[in-house]
C-alpha cells in the first residue's frame, strides 16, 4: 500500500476529465497556484494526489478546472474510501489493492472496472478532505483564516473563492442510459443497476422506491375508488378500509426493506465499512492523532456537541413545531369562514371557496417545510458531527418530527378531535393534490424548462459563431454549471 502510494504518477496521457471546479472571477493567482499544488500534491505532503487541467475557453477565462485521476489512483482511492466489489467467488468483499486480482471482471487495463460515480466519490471524498497543515490562511486572502486541520474546501467555499465542485456527465454514457430508461415508449421497470453505475446507489434507490411505491399503491386505489365514488355514511365500511391500509401499509413497509437489502447487497453498500469512516469534511476541531487509525484528524469535545444539540437545536426545532401547530389553528380558522361563506351564499363559486384554505394551507406547507430544512442543515453542520452518517441522522431526525407534525397533525385534528369524516375527506385530497402539483413543479417543470431556455440561449450563441452544433467540452462545462442540485 505504502509502496504503491510512493510510485504513483501525477500524470496521464490520457486524461478523462471527471469533476469540475469553478473558481470566482478574479481569483489571485498565489491561490490557485497554492490550491492546485494541494490537489497534485502527493499525500505524504497532504495533497490529494490527484490530475488537474485548466479549462480552455474562447474568452480566455480560467477560472473553471477540470480534475481526475490515474487509474492507479483510483483503485488506490477505493480502498481508501472502503468500496465493496464483488469477488470472483461472488462474495463481497471491501476491495484492496494488495487483493485486486481476486475481484471479478478486474484487469490492469479495465478501466470500467470502478463505476463512473464511484471514480467521482472518490474525487470528491479526496479534495473535501484536502486539510490545512501548517498554513495560518489562504494565500493572497488574509481574512481567510485556516488552522491545522480545517477543510481548504470548506474554507475557500464560504470565503467565496471556490464557486463550486460539480462531477461532469458523460455524454456517450447518458445518451445510453436516457434510451434505456425513458427513451423507448413501453411499461417496464427502472434500469436500476445503469441508474446505479452513472449516478450512484442513492439515486438508484430512490427511483427503485419511487417504482416499487407506485406498484404498491395500486391494490390501495382499487379498493378506495368506491369510497370516493360513493359517499357511504356507514361508517363501519370507512374502519374496514382504514384496517387494509394499515395492514398493507406494514407489508408493503416489510417488502422493501428486503427488497433494499438485496440492491444494497449487490451494489456493496450493506457491507461497507463504517468503523474506520473518516471525518466528514465539514468537521473541525483542532488537529491531533485518531487512537484506532492512528491518523491525523481533527478532535472536537463530544460535551460541546451535546451542548449545542440540547440548549440550542432542541428549543429551535420546539419553537418551529409550535409554531407550524399556529398555523394549522389559522388554517381551520379560514376552513369556518369558507364554510359559513358558503352556507350564505349557496352557489358556485362558494362551493369552491370551500377549497380555498386547504389549498393555501398545503402551499404555505411546502414553504415552511422547505425553509426549515435549510434551518435544519445549517443547525446540523453547526453541531459539528464528526461523521457523515452522525450528520444524516440528526438531520433526518429533525426533518422527520417538522415534516411529520406540519403535514399531518391537521388531519389527525380533523379526524380524532373534530370528527368530521366530509372536511377529512376534503383536506386529505386537497393537500395531497396540491402537494403533488407543487412537487412536480419544483423537482422537474421549472429545471425542465430552466435548462432548456439555457440551451436555446447557448445553442444560438454557437450557431452566431457558426459552429459545429455539437457541444465542446467547453460548452458542456459553462452549461452545466449553470444546472442546480438534485436533492
Amino acid at each position: 500500500m505504502v509502496e504503491s502510494w510512493s510510485f504513483l504518477d501525477t500524470v496521464e496521457s490520457n486524461f478523462r476529465p471527471l469533476v469540475v471546479i469553478e473558481l470566482a472571477k478574479g481569483t489571485k493567482e498565489e491561490t490557485v497556484e497554492w490550491f492546485t499544488k494541494r490537489i497534485v500534491d502527493k499525500r505524504a505532503n497532504g495533497g490529494a494526489q490527484l490530475l488537474i487541467k485548466p479549462l480552455v475557453t474562447e474568452n480566455g477565462d480560467e477560472n473553471i478546472y477540470l480534475v481526475g485521476a490515474s487509474h492507479l489512483r483510483l483503485l488506490l482511492g477505493a480502498e481508501t474510501v472502503g468500496l465493496v466489489k464483488e469477488c470472483s467467488d461472488n462474495s463481497m468483499r471491501t476491495f484492496t489493492y494488495s487483493s485486486r486480482k481476486t475481484f471479478k471482471h478486474f484487469a490492469d487495463d479495465n478501466h470500467n472496472f470502478l463505476t463512473m460515480a464511484e471514480c467521482q466519490y472518490i474525487i470528491k471524498h479526496e479534495l473535501e478532505n484536502l486539510r490545512a497543515k501548517n498554513e495560518k490562511m489562504i494565500p493572497g486572502y488574509p481574512q481567510a483564516k485556516l488552522y491545522p486541520g480545517k477543510s481548504i474546501v470548506r474554507r475557500l467555499l464560504t470565503s467565496g473563492i471556490l464557486v463550486q465542485i460539480f462531477p461532469l456527465h458523460d455524454r456517450e454514457e447518458l445518451k445510453k442510459l436516457r434510451h434505456s430508461w425513458y427513451g423507448r415508449v413501453k411499461v417496464g421497470y427502472q434500469p436500476l443497476d445503469d441508474i446505479r453505475c452513472y449516478f450512484g446507489e442513492t439515486i438508484a434507490l430512490y427511483f427503485g422506491f419511487l417504482e416499487y411505491f407506485t406498484f404498491a399503491l395500486i391494490p390501495m386505489a382499487v379498493i378506495g375508488i368506491p369510497y370516493y365514488v360513493f359517499a357511504w355514511e356507514d361508517y363501519d365500511k370507512y374502519v374496514m378500509f382504514a384496517t387494509f391500509n394499515l395492514l398493507w401499509s406494514t407489508v408493503i413497509l416489510e417488502v422493501w426493506k428486503r427488497i433494499c437489502a438485496i440492491l444494497t447487497y449487490r451494489w456493496g453498500t450493506l457491507l461497507m465499512k463504517r468503523q474506520f469512516e473518516e471525518p466528514r469534511p465539514g468537521f473541525h476541531g483542532v488537529l491531533g492523532i485518531n487512537p484506532v487509525t492512528g491518523r491525523e484528524e481533527p478532535v472536537y469535545s463530544s460535551i460541546k456537541r451535546q451542548l449545542r444539540i440540547y440548549l440550542v437545536s432542541l428549543p429551535f426545532v420546539c419553537l418551529c413545531l409550535y409554531f407550524s401547530l399556529y398555523v394549522m389553528m389559522i388554517y381551520f380558522d379560514l376552513e369556518q369562514w369558507a364554510l359559513d361563506y358558503h352556507q350564505e351564499n349557496e352557489s358556485n363559486i362558494s362551493s369552491l371557496m370551500l377549497y380555498v384554505p386547504s389549498i393555501i394551507y398545503a402551499v404555505v406547507i411546502e414553504i415552511m417545510n422547505r425553509i426549515y430544512r435549510y434551518a435544519a442543515e445549517f443547525l446540523t453542520s453547526w453541531e459539528n458531527h464528526r461523521l457523515e452518517s452522525s450528520y444524516q441522522n440528526h438531520l433526518i431526525l429533525k426533518v422527520l418530527v417538522f415534516n411529520f407534525l406540519n403535514c399531518f397533525a391537521s388531519l389527525f385534528y380533523i379526524a380524532f378531535v373534530l370528527f368530521d369524516m366530509k372536511l377529512l375527506r376534503q383536506s386529505l385530497a386537497t393537500l395531497l393534490i396540491t402537494s403533488q402539483i407543487l412537487n412536480q413543479f419544483a423537482e422537474s417543470l421549472f429545471p425542465y424548462w430552466l435548462q432548456k431556455r439555457y440551451n436555446r440561449r447557448m445553442k444560438k450563441r454557437m450557431c452566431s459563431k457558426k459552429t459545429d452544433m455539437d457541444l465542446s467540452l467547453a460548452e458542456q462545462v459553462n452549461m452545466e454549471k449553470e444546472m442546480g442540485t438534485y436533492l
